[in-house]
């Protein structure tokens, strides 16, 4: 059975507010897709219709063969779904290593592999969630969704506001992620070329449709579509509004 997420008409909003119509997409299982767009598309509302925290008003969306529109957030989670927000919610009374612990499922990634994957985590295990800087935050919220075991992980923003370095390394972590096979990621960021680097495939989003779908590297090598899609110049390093 195939483990591809599948959304069919769909819309969704909160309360009787609409803010995505007609959104059909199908993602493979192992796929990458970044999702780009101007402030204000959608973009966050489609991670968060998918996690169930926002009102549905019509269609459908699949997980394989699962129909996953009735279920609630934490049952999503159950079936695969990680959820890495742009507020991270990491608990800060609790140390890494707690953090950890009270997310691990049986088919998760080891603890080990998370401090393999982020050394800055292995030497701060012992420390509690808020005395950890931003972008060890982000780490740890990207490794208690791992070690959740997760088929598709969306992750809302998460180089957001952090020190170049650190976005290097937070590159580097995704891109391991994505190459380890078997696990549909979608990305949410304003930093557009880097998440089209990280992606194979891109959608773009206006006024809660998607405007552009296609591989990401055509979108990469096309100044013309990405000044028509997401207002940036050419020549200009791609970054959008949050």
């Amino acid at each position: 059975m195939s483990m591809g997420l599948h959304m069919e008409g769909l819309a969704a909003g909160y309360g009787p507010t609409v803010v995505l119509e007609g959104i059909n997409l199908l993602v493979p299982a192992g796929g990458s897709l970044a999702i780009l767009g101007r402030n204000g598309v959608g973009k966050t509302t489609l991670l968060a219709t998918l996690m169930g925290f926002t009102t549905v008003h019509g269609g459908r969306i699949r997980l394989g063969d699962c129909e996953i529109g009735p279920l609630a957030p934490y049952r999503r989670n159950r079936i695969g779904f990680g959820y890495v927000p742009q507020e991270r919610e990491i608990f800060g009374s609790l140390t890494v290593a707690e953090n950890l612990l009270i997310a691990r499922r049986q088919r998760g990634w080891p603890l080990e592999r998370v401090y393999q994957l982020f050394p800055e985590l292995a030497a701060r295990r012992a420390n509690a969630g808020n005395k950890l800087s931003g972008g060890e935050q982000q780490m740890l919220a990207i490794g208690r969704a791992l070690v959740g075991g997760p088929k598709v992980l969306l992750l809302d923003e998460p180089m957001e506001g952090l020190a170049p370095v650190v976005v290097d390394a937070l590159y580097d972590a995704l891109r391991a992620i994505r190459d380890e096979g078997g696990l549909t990621m979608l990305l949410v960021e304003q930093k557009a070329e880097l998440a089209m680097q990280l992606a194979e495939r891109t959608i773009v989003l206006d006024r809660g449709r998607i405007v552009h779908d296609g591989p990401s590297t055509a979108l990469l090598a096309d100044a013309e579509a990405q000044a028509r899609l997401l207002g940036v110049n050419a020549g200009r390093t791609l970054e959008l509004p949050t």
